[in-house]
């Protein structure tokens, strides 16, 4: 049997290459999906891997078994998609929507945003069911505002990516500090310096955003709005009920897509008891909604989306995306590339730069968020174990790099979630994920400063042993994770 020989950099760099500029060309010059590129994509590594010695077989069964990795993840994408069908036509969505454009200024709209994603998200722990809760509302109120919807995405963003990474309920932060070898909280307390002054600019940059903000709609257009959703939807203060059930059950732990999925089911006895829908049009809202028309453009355009068909080239977009993430792996092309990172630590400073741009690369070319902060600590820790750097540097960064830059990636499983959801491009909100930016900026500003002035451990070659000897639970942890 002959064994697969690893790719050379040349090799790796032709074939990223060539995948780039697909993903490039097809979205913004050829006007094409990207998930044709990752479809293309896939035959490329593939030949790639059997010029290198592996078999199609094991090629395939690696594909299939990153898409099995990332099932979890599509399946609360359809339930959201359901549970938004549902709670647009139960009148939810256009009741929270109502209740804001009554409520919030548009001065204070984005920081309100910001504020209250940041609140939904620390409080679940999950980025995806925030967006796919507070994210939608804040959005519909943002357009009846006529706020550019990717600033208004930008906030939404920004903040159930911070919430998410404070949470002590988070997936993510579950994974970073596990596989780094560090306790959840002294992981959170070493983001929190670093989050806090983030949040500060993200929310001072908002704020003066809003409030120079001119409204793209006269109060004439809010009004004429505010009418429609209340003559078409049965309005009431329990429209908050959902809501506040499915977010007070993430609270407590319980798994998201049972939850989410109650709140679809709920959002269909809402459309018949409420809106006088009936069984089967109620219960097809899970699918697709039925058309709705209230004789206005822009109502018609924020009331019609939903359902899980509307999800569909999401799901494809995840599926090709962990498909050829996982061939990448398999191929040996990630692998190649973080031992050329890690030639290049020598301190920690590029300690930091290396872990931010690994974690970054592993949404990047493994599609999904969870390949990111699995291969990160994986990948580094025995680099800065030899370097005597804190684990908690690692674990931070891995967080940082990981789930910050999760929702830049246009075909990676959060980027595509986010835009599906919110209705909006990942190239479009780009620009506006300030937390993220400020983050990572402010991440490299003190690793540099720490390092120009002396102020990183000493290089002991046997820290990392000491580390784990004083360290039980450190200990038991690294152990699992090898």
């Amino acid at each position: 049997m002959r064994t697969a020989k690893p790719p050379t950099l040349l090799q790796t760099l032709l074939v990223l290459g060539l995948f780039l500029t697909m993903a490039f060309s097809f979205t913004t010059l050829l006007h094409l999906p990207v998930m044709l590129a990752l479809f293309i994509g896939w035959f490329v590594i593939i030949g790639l891997g059997m010029y290198l010695g592996c078999t199609y077989r094991d090629l395939e069964e690696a594909a299939a078994f990153g898409i099995f990795e990332g099932m979890p993840a599509l399946l609360i994408l359809f339930a959201v998609g359901a549970m938004i069908g549902t709670w647009i036509v139960g009148g939810i969505v256009p009741g929270l929507i109502y209740y804001g454009l009554q409520l919030i200024s548009p001065s204070f709209f984005l920081p309100t945003t910001l504020i209250i994603c940041s609140i939904t998200a620390l409080a679940t722990g999950t980025s995806w069911g925030a967006a796919g809760t507070a994210g939608i509302a804040m959005m519909g109120i943002g357009e009846g505002f006529g706020m550019d919807p990717a600033l208004v995405a930008g906030a939404v963003l920004s903040g159930v990516y911070f919430g998410d990474k404070l949470s002590p309920l988070s997936d993510s932060v579950l994974l970073a500090s596990s596989m780094s070898g560090v306790e959840i909280r002294s992981h959170i307390k070493a983001m929190l310096p670093i989050s806090l002054s983030a949040y500060l600019i993200t929310l001072v940059m908002f704020t003066i955003v809003g409030l120079n903000h001119s409204s793209g709609h006269t109060l004439e257009h809010i009004q004429t709005l505010t009418r429609l959703l209340n003559e078409y939807f049965v309005l009431s203060p329990l429209i908050f009920l959902p809501p506040l059930l499915v977010m007070g059950m993430l609270a407590l732990r319980a798994p998201a897509f049972p939850v989410i999925s109650l709140g679809a089911l709920l959002g269909v006895g809402y459309a018949i008891y409420f809106q006088d829908t009936n069984l089967i049009t109620a219960l097809g809202s899970l699918w697709d909604i039925p058309a709705i028309e209230t004789g206005h453009a822009f109502t018609d355009r924020l009331l019609n989306r939903g359902g899980i068909l509307s999800i569909m080239p999401s799901v494809a977009m995840i599926i090709f995306g962990l498909g050829f993430g996982s061939l990448l792996v398999k191929v040996g092309i990630v692998q190649l590339l973080a031992n050329h990172l890690q030639s290049y630590v020598t301190n920690e400073s590029r300690l930091t730069n290396c872990t931010l741009l690994t974690a970054f690369l592993g949404n990047l070319l493994g599609s999904a968020m969870y390949v990111s902060l699995i291969l990160t600590p994986k990948l580094l820790s025995e680099t800065s174990d030899k370097l005597g750097a804190d684990r908690r540097l690692l674990s931070r960064n891995t967080e940082f790099g990981g789930t910050l830059t999760s929702g830049m990636v246009p075909w990676s499983d959060n980027g595509t979630f986010m835009a599906g959801i919110l209705g909006v491009s990942t190239l479009s909100y780009l620009p506006y994920m300030w937390l993220s930016f400020s983050c990572l900026a402010i991440a490299i500003a003190v690793s540099w400063y720490r390092t120009i002035n002396h102020r990183t451990t000493q290089f002991d070659g046997d820290y990392a042993l000491q580390q784990l000897q004083n360290n039980p639970l450190l200990h038991r942890r690294t152990t699992e994770n090898d």
